[in-house]
């Protein structure tokens, strides 16, 4: 069956649903209200890097894909309405929903108009913000759910710079449903996608998208602990005591290696920002979560822990290169990374001539944070040239080797990379 979906919010997750829902012959509409974002999807662009995104861009623009400016017409010929705006961290480090209250204030007066819709909430959200806080929200509008409409979430599993291939072949499909018709056209939209489909209560869609990210970020957090205390007992391969750990048959195949395993923290958007709400959702209901709250601070803890490494081995007179400027290889992504992090704290120690370079990456992170005193380099033979000390932090393939390549310069690989 064909359905109309209209999404609001053109993010990584927002956007690689559109497509991928039109990939399986739906009608999507898309909005965003970032006009520059919109500019270049409606060019057939990518506002990131995401491989294999973008020639599903190209497929599907303009045919079964479009952006719409007018959300009342995208919402009445709409079956479902997704909502994959962004939930940044306040304060408090609590999910910010003003980006959803905004989104559904501009259609929920087209809730009355006797079709049923599913209302699915895909932006991260902590467990109970559904059932506590979004269906209120319409309450207090006068619309009561199950009435005319459903809602329920749709937790995302997308991997930046796997975005695509976790959305065609995911390995699991969670919706929290609220009432039985909305399990229905649910379980009917993701009909085409081959993966299990779980029809779970609101809480626990949520918990799990949690669940899943919490234990990624504990895993980074655990490795890099364990590294700082090889560190201080010394005359200990890191490297190749995490590889031996990565062999134990407990894994059942299992490639955790990503995570169990130590580095310069986590970063990009969703493992700070999801670890951060979990952590004050559970204050909030009465809990101090003490490991939540050490893994958060283990990992704030690593950026200082490597750039005081390189200020032991450099002068601040040296070139240092910094190798990665995204929080991982395969994505443009900077948001929380640790070069920034890395690169500031060096800044303030009175080191002024660095160098960078990213495959990818350069102008997302110049824009992001506009450091006017360090020079981006076009290419990895010009950083590794023209740098006294060259310091891994975002493990790309295309790093592997400079040791030998290069092997007269001091390398500090924050990554165990090399």
């Amino acid at each position: 069956m064909q359905y109309t979906i209209t999404v609001f919010g053109l993010g990584f997750v927002g956007l690689t649903t559109s497509l991928a829902f039109a990939e399986k012959n739906h009608k999507v509409y898309g909005f965003d209200i970032n006009h520059q974002r919109v500019h270049l999807i409606r060019s057939g662009k990518l506002p990131f890097a995401e491989p294999g995104l973008d020639s599903a861009l190209i497929r599907h623009i303009d045919k079964n894909f479009s952006i719409t400016n007018d959300v009342e017409a995208a919402v009445q010929a709409s079956d479902f309405v997704f909502l994959c705006v962004g939930t940044p961290s306040d304060e408090q480090g609590a999910a910010d929903l003003r980006y959803i209250y905004s989104a559904i204030d501009l259609f929920s007066t087209i809730l009355n108009d006797g079709k049923h819709r599913v209302i699915v909430v895909k932006s991260t959200v902590p467990p109970s913000t559904t059932k506590e806080r979004i269906i209120p929200y319409f309450i207090e509008k006068g619309l009561t759910p199950g009435e005319n409409f459903s809602v329920a979430n749709n937790p995302e599993f997308l991997r930046e710079g796997k975005c695509w291939d976790d959305a065609i072949h995911a390995d699991r499909i969670v919706c929290g449903v609220s009432d039985a018709l909305g399990e229905s056209m649910l379980r009917s939209l993701y009909s085409e996608f081959d993966a299990p489909f779980f029809p779970v209560s609101l809480n626990t869609g949520e918990f799990i998208k949690y669940l899943s990210n919490t234990l990624l970020a504990t895993m980074i957090s655990y490795s890099n602990e364990m590294s700082k205390i090889a560190d201080v007992i010394g005359d200990i391969q890191i490297k190749e005591a995490f590889r031996i750990l990565h062999l134990d048959k407990r894994w059942n195949g299992s490639n955790m290696a990503s995570y169990v395993y130590p580095g310069c923290g986590y970063g990009g958007y969703c493992l700070p920002k999801d670890t951060r709400a979990m952590h004050a959702q559970a204050v909030s209901k009465g809990y101090d979560p003490l490991l939540l709250q050490n893994v958060i601070e283990i990992n704030e803890s690593m950026p200082r822990y490597m750039a005081d490494k390189i200020k032991q081995a450099a002068k601040p007179s040296n070139r240092i290169g910094i190798l990665g400027l995204s929080f991982k290889p395969g994505s443009d992504d900077v948001r929380d990374s640790s070069s920034a992090k890395i690169i500031s704290l060096l800044l303030d120690a009175g080191y002024n001539n660095i160098l960078a370079f990213d495959p990818v990456a350069n102008e997302a992170f110049d824009r992001q944070y506009n450091f006017k005193e360090i020079t981006y380099c076009n290419s990895l033979k010009s950083i590794c040239e023209s740098s006294d000390i060259l310091v891994i932090i975002t493990a790309w393939d295309s790093f592997a080797g400079i040791d030998r390549k290069y092997p007269d310069k001091l390398i500090i690989d924050c990554r165990y990379f090399l």
